[in-house]
C-alpha cells in the first residue's frame, strides 16, 4: 500500500514548510536514499511566466524548504523546467526570475538549470510514446523530486504530479506532442510514458494555493492550505483528486492508471497520516471542459451527436485580446493567426487541446460550450 502524508498549512513560511517536510523526510527514510554528493533535481510547475502569489505556479518558499533539507543531507540542488513556449536560455532566465525563483537559488545556493539543452530519450515498454525529448537534467538523473501545484485542468481534469512531468519535454515540443496525441485517451497515455520515464522518487502537492475552475493557468486562485507528500505520483494524485471532488474513475488519466495498477482503486488501498475529512475542498470549482455524464445516459446512436455538441471549445475575447502571439505559437494544429492585432482560431482543425488557452498571458481565452451542456 501507498503512503501519501497530508499536512495543514496555511501560509508560505520556510520555516513551518521545512518543519513539515523534516518530519515526513524522517518518515520514510529520505536521508537514507539522498547519498552524500549527489544532484537532486527538483521539477517545479512554472508553465508559465508568472508570479508566486498568483496560484499558477508552484510557490518558490515551497521548493526553498525542500532543497534547504536536501542540502543539510549532502546533496547538490538543480532546480529544471521547461515552461510553455520557447526553451532558451533567456526564456529560462526570465521565468525563474518572475517567479521568485533566481532570489532562493542566490540566497539558499541552489542551481537553475537555463543552458536549454535537451536530447532525444527511448521510453521502455511504453502504452503509447516510444521516443521523446526530454531536457538534460532529467536525462539519467540520480533523483528527482516532483513539486506540483494542484490544479483544475481543462483537458486532463486535474493538474498534479504527473501532469507537472510534461514539463520536462522541451518548450514547443509540447504542441507537436499534442498534435501527434490529440485524442485524450492516447494524451493520457503519454502522459503515462512520461511519468515512467523520469520516475521521480519523491512527489510533494503545493496545495497551500491552487486553482480552481479552467485551470492550468485561467483558474480562480483557492486558499486550500495543506500540503501533501508521497513516493508514488499516481497515489499522491489519487488523493488530490478525491480532496477537490473529483470522482478519480471518471477522470481518464487516473482511470489508466488504475488499470494499469499503478495507482490505488480507493482510499481505502492507500495509507494516509490523517483523516482526509479535514482537507476536503467543498464546493471546488471543476472546469467548464469537464465530461458531462448525461451523455453517457442516451442511446448508443444519439452519443456521437452529442459529444460533438457538447465539446467544449476556446473563444477569444477579442475586445481584451492584445495580439501577442502566444496562443498562435503554441497551437499544435497552427489553427490560430494574427489577424488585425488579434488571434483568430480556425474551428476546423481545433482539436481541442486548450493550448491556447493555457498559454494565453492576459487569460482572455475562455472555454465555453453549448448552454444546454452546462451542469
Amino acid at each position: 500500500m501507498d503512503k501519501v502524508f497530508l499536512k495543514k498549512i496555511e501560509n508560505y513560511s520556510i520555516d513551518e514548510l521545512k518543519a513539515i517536510y523534516s518530519e515526513i523526510f524522517a518518515e520514510i527514510n529520505l536521508g537514507e536514499k539522498i547519498k552524500k554528493g549527489m544532484t537532486v533535481v527538483i521539477k517545479p510547475n512554472l508553465v508559465i511566466k508568472s508570479k508566486p502569489e498568483s496560484g499558477i505556479i508552484t510557490h518558490p518558499f515551497v521548493v526553498a524548504a525542500v532543497g534547504i533539507l536536501v542540502k543539510e543531507m549532502g546533496a547538490e540542488v538543480l532546480i529544471a523546467e521547461s515552461s510553455g513556449g520557447p526553451f532558451t536560455s533567456t526564456t529560462c532566465k526570465m521565468i525563474f526570475g518572475s517567479a521568485g525563483y533566481k532570489d532562493i537559488a542566490e540566497k539558499y545556493g541552489f542551481k537553475l538549470y537555463t543552458d536549454a539543452e535537451h536530447g532525444i530519450v527511448n521510453i521502455k515498454n511504453p502504452l503509447i510514446c516510444s521516443e521523446l525529448s526530454v531536457i538534460r537534467p532529467y536525462i539519467n538523473a540520480d533523483f528527482v523530486i516532483d513539486i506540483a501545484k494542484l490544479k483544475s485542468h481543462c483537458m486532463t481534469g486535474i493538474s498534479g504530479a504527473v501532469k507537472n512531468l510534461f514539463g520536462v519535454v522541451p518548450g514547443l515540443m509540447k504542441p507537436e506532442l499534442h498534435c501527434r496525441f490529440p485524442d485524450e485517451n492516447d494524451f493520457v497515455k503519454m502522459l503515462t510514458d512520461i511519468c515512467e520515464y523520469v520516475k521521480p522518487s519523491l512527489c510533494i502537492m503545493d496545495a497551500v494555493e491552487g486553482l480552481e475552475g479552467d485551470g492550468p493557468t485561467g483558474g480562480i486562485k483557492r486558499k486550500m492550505g495543506f500540503t501533501a507528500v508521497s513516493e508514488n505520483p499516481y497515489a499522491l494524485d489519487f488523493v488530490c483528486a478525491n480532496i477537490i471532488g473529483m470522482v478519480p474513475e471518471n477522470i481518464k488519466m487516473i482511470k489508466l492508471w488504475m488499470d494499469k495498477g499503478l495507482s490505488p482503486k480507493s482510499l481505502s488501498e492507500v495509507i494516509l497520516n490523517d483523516n482526509i475529512e479535514k482537507y476536503l475542498q467543498k464546493d471546488f470549482i471543476m472546469p467548464k471542459s469537464k465530461n458531462t455524464d448525461m451523455i453517457e445516459r442516451l442511446p448508443k446512436f444519439l452519443r456521437p451527436i452529442a459529444n460533438k455538441l457538447a465539446t467544449p471549445k476556446p473563444v477569444i475575447d477579442t475586445k481584451k485580446c492584445i495580439g501577442c502571439g502566444k496562443c498562435s505559437e503554441s497551437c499544435p494544429q497552427h489553427t490560430i493567426e494574427i489577424k488585425d492585432k488579434k488571434a483568430v482560431i480556425n474551428y476546423k482543425n481545433c482539436i481541442k487541446c486548450f493550448c491556447c488557452h493555457e498559454m494565453c498571458p492576459m487569460h482572455v481565452i475562455d472555454i465555453k460550450r453549448l448552454k444546454i451542456f452546462n451542469f
